[in-house]
């Protein structure tokens, strides 16, 4: 079972940058998802994909999976790219 570290981005309804400084460790599914015969809900046997685990910095997390020998892929956070434009342009 592999995992996946990456960084919290920001939500497009959040105005500031509050937990975006978390590094979170999330496992990746091992078996598909299948109907219940009886109720007709989604589930499977996997309960480490219900697993989401936060650290404070990327050193931890990988730290973390390398200590428990689980295998990880780090996703790097893409660059913000700021528009720049003056307040006059909200009304042209």
């Amino acid at each position: 079972m592999s995992a996946r570290i990456y960084q919290i981005q920001k939500n497009a309804l959040q105005s500031g940058k509050a937990l975006t400084h978390k590094w979170v460790l999330e496992y990746a599914p091992a078996e598909a998802k299948k109907a219940d015969p009886l109720t007709g809900w989604a589930g499977s046997g996997d309960t480490k994909q219900q697993l989401k685990l936060s650290f404070p910095s990327q050193d931890a997390a990988v730290a973390y999976a390398q200590k428990q020998g689980v295998p990880y892929t780090v996703i790097a956070t893409p660059p913000k790219t700021l528009k720049l434009q003056a307040y006059a342009d909200n009304f042209r």
